[in-house]
């Protein structure tokens, strides 16, 4: 299962009475229905696709181990292969969507952790039959593959057999990748698990509060007008953290050494030389983008923060007033009715076609919104296979941002819906390219939402909402990879202890948010709740290089560039079938250059210099 956009937001406990008003004012909030995928977790059909996974994946080896190079020559025959080597992608693919998404529903439910385990064991086991499969595609000879091509079936799947030989010089023998393959489910797989069911489990004691809550509602105190209210939830988190911090060191130092013994073994040289790799994105690539953006940290958060305490009459902001709501004006709540109108009416602004593929997640159940103990914190869109549908999960507070990330999870949803008809080896888009339509279709909602506003101080509320979210999406995600980086390259040396950590993430968070932001004590352990670095090493990268590439995108929109959106829809459409180059390129756009992320960069710093002259003009 794929799952695009997970984003750490704000969450509530429904059990607290005040949650529960609150809720009870944003009107009834959708919850998903995963029957499409399979009716239960004690459904039939689920027993039944197992054991049609375990004989297909034994047919499978029977009929193509060690016979791969010689059918090569023949490209109709190789077409064949492959089909039936996608449609077992499909069918396993199934089976880890629905067992992922029933668990993120309530993952301190034991029921559900030992269903989910259950199946990712069983599936990992099952898989490890066509491990060879492409290894031995690996191992055909450029020019029978060359002539094998002129197939037109065969051709279909070339884009995927290009980025599949990409892995060839990290590949190992099949015994090893066996190895790997199996014992995953014992190490990384046991320690992602472990962070998942350890941060659901934890409660933070904020004073005040009648009980203790769990991470997100504390994390959603950050923004609360309350300035004792912000304080009290970052002491609570701090506390909390540094009882656990030993444990969360030793997750981490785990996976970076479980991480770094892969890339020996398999010859990556650069700590995140495998998720560019995954990415189909060059290193010279993301650097680029990184050294753009930490040059602009001056320009951008630096800036930002030093007017935003002067708004709140601060000389400096503590860390906890960062997100802190605007003085001027009290943040206005949507309603579920209001949210879905507002989104869907923004896309259908820009493509009628948009809006219809977004109004079937909400006419067909395929969103789950409302915020539950133990539910998965922030939000996602995950895929799941191209035969069924991509689901999308949020927890809706009713605030700006959630409407804001209702947009953003829904252009995933768009953009996946488009992408099925590439079917299951090539519907998958790149991270670096996953973040197009959810941020685009975030810029949409704003652009409309200010449409709406008349009041000065309410329009410089929603701009300054919008530059803190680009900046958490942008400086924040560059700093998480310098942080990632120097982690994963201390880790190479020895074992980190937490103050070594603690270090790390201070240095990285004082560079990226500047002098206006002083950093309390407590802020040092704050890395420990972050679940990309657990799940997917060096993801957040993807997030600012979706950013900066929308906000070039969107110029050209407003510039009326030609055929824009049928450009843009082809994008979609694309899937995983092109690399980034391709697609940017009708638009006449080239990410290996830094004026390219120079001018993603402008847009946010326009926005401040636009609430900068507003000062100046009161």
């Amino acid at each position: 299962m794929r799952f695009s956009g997970d984003r750490v937001r704000a969450n509530h406990n429904p059990q607290d009475a005040t949650a529960t008003k609150a809720t009870a004012a944003l009107g009834a909030l959708p919850e998903w229905n995963l029957a499409d995928l399979y009716p239960s977790p004690t459904a039939p059909e689920i027993a039944r696709d197992l054991q049609k996974a375990a004989e297909e994946a034994k047919r499978l080896k029977d009929n193509y181990h060690g016979k791969l190079t010689a059918i090569a020559a023949d490209g109709a025959a190789l077409a064949r292969a492959i089909a039936e080597f996608e449609q077992f992608v499909e069918l396993t693919g199934r089976l880890g969507s629905f067992a992922g998404l029933h668990y993120a529903g309530d993952r301190a439910d034991p029921e559900r952790a030992k269903f989910y385990g259950d199946i990712a064991e069983k599936l990992t086991a099952i898989s490890t039959d066509i491990i060879f499969f492409e290894l031995e595609l690996n191992q055909i000879d450029d020019a029978v593959l060359e002539a094998a091509m002129k197939n037109e079936k065969l051709a279909h799947y070339k884009p995927w057999i290009e980025n599949v030989r990409k892995e060839k010089p990290y590949q190992l023998e099949e015994k090893i990748e066996r190895l790997f393959h199996d014992k995953g489910q014992t190490s990384s797989g046991a320690f992602n698990r472990l962070f998942n069911e350890t941060i659901a489990a934890l409660r933070f004691p904020v004073e005040g509060e009648p009980e203790p809550l769990p991470l997100e509602m504390t994390l959603n105190l950050f923004s609360d007008p309350d300035e004792k209210k912000r304080q009290a939830s970052s002491e609570a988190l701090s506390k909390v953290f540094k009882e656990n911090v030993r444990l969360f060191t030793l997750i981490t130092n785990t996976l970076a050494k479980d991480k770094e013994i892969s890339d020996r073994w398999r010859g990556f040289k650069d700590v995140a030389d495998s998720r560019h790799l995954a990415n189909q994105v060059e290193r010279e690539v993301v650097d680029a983008l990184v050294s753009s953006v930490r040059a602009a940290y001056p320009r951008l958060s630096h800036r930002y923060y030093a007017m935003k305490a002067k708004w709140l009459g601060k000389d400096r902001l503590a860390h906890w007033d960062r997100n802190a709501p605007l003085p001027e004006r009290p943040e206005r709540m949507f309603a579920w009715p209001e949210a879905q109108q507002l989104v869907l009416g923004a896309y259908r602004d820009f493509a009628p076609q948009m809006a219809d593929v977004a109004g079937e997640f909400f006419d067909k159940n395929w969103i789950d919104a409302p915020a539950r103990p133990g539910k998965a914190s922030g939000a996602f869109a995950a895929a799941t296979v191209p035969s069924v549908h991509p689901y999308v999960l949020l927890n809706y507070l009713g605030k700006p941002r959630d409407v804001m990330t209702l947009a953003h999870e829904l252009g995933h949803g768009v953009h996946q819906m488009l992408a099925r008809p590439q079917g299951a080896l090539l519907a998958s888009t790149p991270l670096t390219l996953a973040e197009t339509a959810s941020v685009f279709g975030e810029m949409l909602t704003f652009k409309a939402m200010l449409k709406q506003t008349t009041d000065a101080r309410e329009r410089k509320a929603l701009i300054a909402g919008k530059v803190e979210d680009m900046i958490n999406t942008v400086v924040r995600q560059i700093a998480f990879y310098t942080f990632e980086r120097k982690l994963h390259e201390a880790r190479r040396k020895g074992e980190l202890t937490p103050d070594q950590l603690n270090a790390i993430w201070l240095e990285v968070q004082v560079e990226s948010l500047g002098p206006a932001i002083e950093l309390k004590p407590g802020y040092e352990v704050f890395w420990t709740y972050i679940p990309h670095f657990i799940h997917s090493p060096f993801y957040v990268y993807a997030y600012a290089f979706g950013d900066c590439l929308v906000n070039s995108l969107y110029g050209l929109y407003q510039e009326a560039h030609p055929g824009f959106v049928s450009k843009y829809f082809d994008m979609l459409k694309a899937g995983g079938s092109k690399h980034h180059s391709e697609l940017l390129a009708p638009f006449g756009l080239d990410a290996s250059q830094p004026e390219f992320w120079n001018k993603g960069l402008k847009v946010i710093e326009g926005m401040i210099d636009e609430l900068e002259a507003a000062d100046a003009g009161a």
